[in-house]
């Protein structure tokens, strides 16, 4: 039971603090598909 608890405890952690950590290193998916070079039509 405490190994399941544990387990459930660290996927939190790991959900909550991925986003502002890769982020932080400009592997978000924003930062790798957006560019200056617009196209306005």
């Amino acid at each position: 039971m405490k190994v399941m608890i544990s387990a459930f405890v660290a996927a939190l952690v790991i959900a909550f603090a991925a986003p502002p950590v890769l982020d932080q290193f400009g592997w978000s998916s924003a930062t790798q598909t957006s560019s200056e070079n617009v196209r306005l039509d």
